[in-house]
């Protein structure tokens, strides 16, 4: 009679779970960094805060961001006033713009996704839907299983207002179905919009001055499974380990609240330097079992959260410049895409790794990590292994 214990494990994949295709969209409206501070105060009515402006403008200037993307036109604002006061109440038309904007846009990254995949719809078993914005019941993921066309008994997840790092967290979640669940496909969407926390300008809010400089609309969809099919799926990088940790006294550095007005975020200016303080303890504890501790001899996928944030990693951990380079490509292209931020500097590294020749995804190096840092302040640090090109 068969045991309890060999129809566990019987029920578990093999090998590691797998990277098997990453897709990435955005809203067609792109907005110039550059002109960015003329337009935000004339929609928000606010060209009479000269002094206010000028501030905004420098910190335009300084967060090396060139492009970015956003669902609010002029257009959607105009019809929406109450969008552009500071504190005007103002939920329920985020929430209208939300419900339709974020499952929508996952739609479109989703299918990009399943489309390098090549396989079937159908054989996708698992769904992880993040995002902060569009609170409802049901959610979002119920919303895409309509819109792509899932299977009922497609098992579904919904992680709501974790922000930034709950990129790593999808990917750790992922991971752990995928190698539990034998023949487990997992389709993992961060979909984010700046619908929730666009306000005009305040004195003596300087955080929704940066809020409302870093943050973009950004979709992003990964296939997660172990034990790909030979000539049939392809990997992309293997997920080794994945850990979550939160910094120590980080109480009330990063932080949401969803109020009448919409989202409110506190970001402190604590924030970068308390991220690189604690980062390297987290890749010791990941990178010990396998003998490594230089940070340079491995490829490198970090939240883009800001040019502070990535400037304070790289002093602090004597980081050679190039090592960031997708995630400081990704914050100047489309800037702080909250939770699907990592996976567009993921994309980035495999499709420069193949553009460049190299012999493998992760820039021809063997080993790598995935850092996503938000809220609590919360670190997700995956372990990658690259797999050779074809």
């Amino acid at each position: 009679m068969t045991s309890v214990e060999e129809i566990c494990r019987a029920a578990r994949a093999e090998g590691p779970a797998t990277v098997l295709a990453i897709g990435t969209a955005n809203p067609p409206n792109c907005v110039d960094q550059s002109s960015f501070p003329d337009y935000y105060f004339r929609i928000t009515n606010s060209e009479h805060k000269t002094e206010l402006k000028e501030k905004f403008k420098r910190i335009c200037e300084k967060s090396k961001i060139k492009n970015r993307y956003t669902h609010l036109t002029e257009e959607v604002l105009k019809q929406n006033p109450s969008m552009s006061d500071f504190m005007a109440p103002s939920l329920d038309a985020r929430q209208d713009i939300s419900l339709t904007e974020v499952p929508k846009l996952g739609k479109e990254a989703a299918e990009k996704a399943i489309a390098e995949w090549g396989q079937p719809i159908s054989k996708i078993t698992h769904l992880i839907f993040c995002t902060t914005s569009g609170i409802d019941m049901p959610g979002a993921d119920y919303q895409l299983t309509k819109l792509l066309g899932l299977r009922p008994s497609v098992k579904r997840f919904m992680i709501y207002m974790q922000g930034c790092f709950a990129g790593g967290a999808v990917l750790r979640m992922a991971k752990d179905l995928a190698e539990n669940n034998a023949g487990a496909r997992v389709l993992g969407i961060c979909s984010e919009t700046t619908t929730m926390g666009f306000r005009g300008p305040s004195e003596g809010h300087l955080d929704n001055l940066v809020g409302n400089v870093l943050f973009s609309d950004g979709a992003a969809a990964v296939i997660v499974g172990s034990d790909p099919t030979a000539g049939v799926e392809q990997p992309l990088f293997q997920l080794v380990s994945a850990a979550q940790t939160t910094v120590p006294d980080s109480d009330g550095d990063l932080y949401g609240r969803v109020r009448e007005a919409g989202l409110i975020v506190n970001l402190s200016p604590n924030v970068p330097c308390k991220v690189s303080e604690n980062v390297e303890r987290s890749l010791t504890e990941a990178f010990e079992p396998l003998g490594i501790s230089d940070w340079n001899s491995i490829f490198w996928i970090a939240h883009p959260g800001g040019p502070a944030i990535l400037d304070q990693i790289e002093a602090k951990l004597g980081l050679k410049p190039v090592k960031l380079w997708s995630s400081r490509h990704v914050l100047s292209e489309y800037g702080n895409m909250a939770s699907a931020s990592v996976f567009f500097a993921l994309d980035e590294m495999r499709k420069f790794s193949a553009k460049q020749g190299l012999k493998s995804t992760g820039e021809g190096l063997d080993w790598g990590v995935l850092l996503a840092f938000g809220a609590g302040i919360t670190i997700e640090t995956l372990v990658l292994h690259s797999v050779p090109i074809n």
